[in-house]
């Protein structure tokens, strides 16, 4: 954690520097796409600026791939760790004052999922939070009097009660639906806010449930990027006792990534739902 500290400050000081943003800044699309074609903020390009900027401090830092960068940047070739992060995700929800989010994917030396080290993720919505996984736990912050206050330990039941279905339902496969249909007769809740910080926050915060983004007609092979946004969350969960799977039922973390914005279907919950899905893949 001692060699790591450096890097948690710098997330700590990229969040309040967002925040300000979110607050004071223009909310305009800016002319440009991200590697994946999807239409900037000026505040995703702001945003993605203020980490690079705080990142380039520290001399730990190997090198950085971020969704808005089309290839990683390297800042320090005597630095031992590379961090990929998602610098706004969720950023279409800011004008609708719902929450976003920003994402860390701490690796060593390499950027694959067997090498991460920790995962961060910054809340920005009523409150600012702060979620660490780290050797040992889960750890939740919420800023408080001028500084981040560490909260409760955070671990997941062996079931939850929230069901956060993604993509759109024209284009599920039919398994899909039906594992999404099952869950709501269970008695489950619908909890979607078409960010996924926030609602991998609430499911985790609240207990258990399931995040699903499955592969689709319109996007066979899902939509979220497996670096920025994929691997972090899937430390995160494993680390609070859950899983995270593909919709082959592999770890997410056995995966490899050939690509910095390559994306895969995923599966996030609890035990019980991840269970759930296997059954409804026919996976074993």
């Amino acid at each position: 954690m001692k060699t790591l500290k450096p890097i948690f400050d710098a997330i700590e000081t990229s969040a309040h520097r967002i925040r300000e943003a979110i607050t004071n800044e223009d909310l305009c699309y800016s002319e440009a796409c991200n590697a994946t074609g999807d239409m900037q903020l000026k505040l995703d390009i702001q945003s993605d600026l203020i980490i690079a900027e705080e990142f380039s401090k520290i001399t730990a830092i190997k090198e950085i791939a971020s969704e808005e960068k089309e290839e990683s940047e390297t800042l320090h070739e005597e630095g031992r760790y590379c961090i990929a992060y998602d610098p706004l995700d969720g950023s279409s929800l800011i004008d609708v004052d719902l929450s976003v989010g920003t994402i860390y994917g701490i690796y060593d030396r390499e950027f694959q999922p067997q090498n991460m080290i920790a995962a961060v993720y910054v809340v920005h919505g009523p409150r600012l939070e702060m979620v660490t996984a780290y050797k040992g736990g889960v750890r939740h912050f919420i800023y408080r009097h001028g500084q981040f206050m560490e909260q409760e330990t955070v671990s997941l039941n062996e079931k939850g009660k929230l069901n956060a279905p993604g993509g759109t339902q024209q284009y599920w496969p039919t398994h899909h639906k039906k594992l999404i249909d099952g869950l709501f007769a269970e008695g489950y809740r619908l909890r979607y806010s078409g960010g996924m910080v926030p609602d991998l926050h609430q499911i985790l915060l609240k207990g258990g449930g399931l995040f699903s983004y499955p592969g689709t007609t319109d996007k066979p092979d899902g939509k979220l990027r497996k670096l920025f946004e994929v691997y972090p969350f899937a430390f995160v969960y494993e680390t609070a006792g859950g899983e995270a799977i593909d919709d082959k039922g592999r770890r997410l973390l056995e995966t490899r990534c050939d690509d910095p914005h390559e994306t895969t279907p995923c599966f996030f919950g609890s035990k019980y739902e991840i269970s759930k899905v296997k059954e409804a893949y026919g996976i074993g």
